[in-house]
């Protein structure tokens, strides 16, 4: 139940964390049936942003994430959502981003911030940008490739001069990636990329900051400061600048040690509706934040695709299983001809401390495991190892049925 409390002149809406978690499943599009309107061109406008990574185990992470919410989607479907006929843009907001394209005004924040700086990672070599611009003037979109290559040594931080230079031109928006092809991305001059209304808009920071908040605050439902400065990076002394200009009102959470806001629209209905029973990809933005996914949903999750093989204690891609609202456990599969092998799976202690847990939840891993199976193409699923240990034969006999 939602209640309120004055606080001075403020007034404070309390809520209990079960609801924040609803409302931010709801809010997320993982639960009830606003998640699925729209399609994957929906997810992305209500997400706001969609993390790409280089990892690809099932699929690419950015095809994981309307799975999760619409079910077997087809990899053209997501692409043509992302890139089709301009429909996004690719750019730094939480890490790498797929960004629908009416949000590039709202960067123009972060553009200048590169402007200002001079250099990201690299010095940029002296007129080589305007010879990058002259090809892309010519030519039309080109990958980094087809420029002159991207690295001048073997290391991957060793970048070609053409590589320093678009990567730059892509910073400050003189170019623009319009999509990926072989996971190389496709660069184009913006002028040609970005509808004339948009390109000619210039916000102010404060107005782009202001845009960002609200689209977090949308996107989560109910978050703390530091959760709103997390989603697309900006700092938290910014997000206090806007943070009422945004529209969102001050909320108070049962267990969370600081105060939180919450978008009005969430709290306008209690979140109900059919819980999604998934795969989550690790960049999914409702885990991609661990510090709030243990404080939302309990669940301590680390990404140890980069940890050595020997430290590793859940496996290489990790993807959080969610069901019935919680997360309760993770997977690490992989693909082996038309079998998805499942190397460990780990059902967190809670979801089988008495035997009606344990049913219940193994019912539901093999639920998301047979439906990830069948999205990308197996017909049989195997698990490898199994915590708890003793439920490894009967998750394996469900599978096997």
């Amino acid at each position: 139940m939602v209640l309120e409390a004055s606080i001075g002149r403020v007034t404070v809406i309390e809520l209990s964390a079960d609801e924040a978690r609803r409302l931010q499943l709801r809010a997320q599009g993982l639960l009830g049936t606003d998640g699925r309107r729209g399609g994957v061109p929906g997810v992305l406008r209500r997400l706001g942003a969609v993390q790409l990574d280089t990892i690809s185990v099932l699929a690419r992470s950015h095809e994981l994430v309307p799975y999760a919410r619409l079910g077997p989607v087809g990899r053209a479907a997501v692409e043509k959502a992302y890139w089709g006929g301009g429909a996004g843009f690719e750019y730094w907001a939480h890490a790498a981003s797929v960004l629908p394209m009416s949000e590039w005004p709202y960067f123009a924040f972060r553009r200048r911030e590169f402007r200002r700086r001079g250099w990201r990672w690299h010095k940029v070599p002296e007129g080589v940008c305007d010879d990058v611009l002259k090809r892309l003037r010519v030519d039309g979109p080109l990958t980094t490739k087809e420029l002159g290559g991207a690295k001048s040594g073997a290391d991957w931080w060793q970048w070609s001069d053409h590589k320093i230079a678009i990567e730059w031109l892509l910073d400050i928006g003189e170019v623009v990636c319009v999509r990926r092809v072989g996971w190389r991305r496709v660069y184009d001059l913006a002028e040609r990329a970005v509808p004339a209304d948009l390109l000619a808009e210039d916000p102010d920071d404060e107005t782009c900051l202001t845009r960002l908040v609200a689209q977090a605050g949308r996107a989560l439902g109910v978050a703390t400061r530091a959760d709103l400065a997390d989603y697309f990076r900006i700092k938290a002394e910014q997000v206090d600048a806007v943070v009422e200009a945004a529209g969102l009102v001050p909320v108070r959470v049962a267990g969370w040690r600081n105060g939180a806001w919450a978008d009005p629209g969430a709290l306008s209905a209690p979140a109900r509706g059919r819980h999604a029973t998934t795969l989550l990809s690790p960049f999914d933005s409702l885990v991609w934040d661990r510090a709030r996914t243990s404080r939302v949903f309990g669940f301590d999750h680390r990404l140890e695709a980069y940890v050595p093989r020997a430290k590793r204690v859940h496996g290489y891609f990790t993807m959080p299983v969610l069901a019935g609202g919680r997360l309760i456990g993770r997977v690490d599969p992989a693909r082996e001809g038309a079998t998805l092998v499942v190397r460990q799976a780990s059902l967190e202690p809670w979801a089988t401390r008495t035997a009606a847990r344990a049913e219940s939840s193994v019912a539901a891993l093999c639920a998301a495991l047979r439906k990830a199976a069948e999205w990308v193409g197996c017909d049989t699923v195997r698990v490898e190892r199994m915590t708890p240990t003793d439920l490894l034969s009967n998750v394996n006999a469900r599978l096997a049925e």
